[in-house]
């Protein structure tokens, strides 16, 4: 009898979730609800996909970018700076040597 209601239950969370995939795949715009969506149906927390919403609708309003792509931003940003500096680095490198190869020939 138990074994029988996890079986359901995990097909019911299956189910949830390819609802929501099949209807919100095309929907930019409700992308922020599938997260909070499959949060409520794989743990059952609702104060746990609603804080997510939450946080996902004020990210939004703060910087209007959705969360994923807000971090991806950072990270890219982040990833520039590394670039710029490893150059910048190789480049001062260079003209310490051909300083000091000037100097050394006079």
């Amino acid at each position: 009898m138990c074994t029988n209601y996890f079986k359901r239950m995990k097909f019911f969370k299956t189910f949830f979730i390819i609802f929501s995939l099949f209807f919100l795949s095309g929907c930019l715009q409700s992308t922020a609800m599938l997260g909070p969506g499959v949060t409520l149906a794989t743990s059952g927390n609702v104060f746990q996909a609603g804080l997510q919403y939450g946080a996902n609708t004020a990210i939004k309003n703060e910087t209007g970018k959705d969360a994923i792509t807000l971090v991806k931003d950072v990270v890219e940003e982040d990833h520039q700076k590394r670039q710029f500096k490893k150059d910048f680095r190789i480049m001062v490198k260079q003209r310490v040597k051909k300083a000091r190869e000037k100097i050394s020939i006079n």
